[in-house]
């Protein structure tokens, strides 16, 4: 199994840029009638963090997903980065040739 980084170009700086999970997402509850201190965290997954780089990336997160998706999975790493588990260094290479037919240099995988 092979772990690659996701990356995308920048749509203001245009540098190469990758979200980060830095914590668990907290989702609270209100009510009607009274007030609710839970609050639940939760880790995001691969896809739920690729749809947060809509407007940071030059190109469209779905259209990402799905030729990410055709390849391998969308995972969040250990330490909160946006990575692409694929099965070998074939398929990595044919994602990577896809990735850069349909967004140039705009999607990137790194290691």
């Amino acid at each position: 199994m092979i772990t690659l980084r996701l990356f995308g170009r920048c749509r203001i700086y245009h540098d190469p840029v990758s979200p980060v999970l830095k914590a668990p997402a907290q989702i609270g509850w209100d009510a009607w009638f009274r007030k609710i201190d839970l609050v639940t965290p939760r880790r995001l997954k691969g896809k739920e963090l690729l749809m947060r780089t809509r407007g940071w990336w030059t190109q469209e997160p779905s259209e990402i997903e799905e030729i990410v998706e055709q390849y391998g999975k969308l995972v969040v790493g250990p330490n909160g980065e946006l990575m692409v588990e694929l099965t070998d260094e074939k398929v990595a290479d044919a994602l990577s040739n896809a990735l850069r037919q349909a967004f140039e240099d705009q999607v990137i995988l790194s290691p």
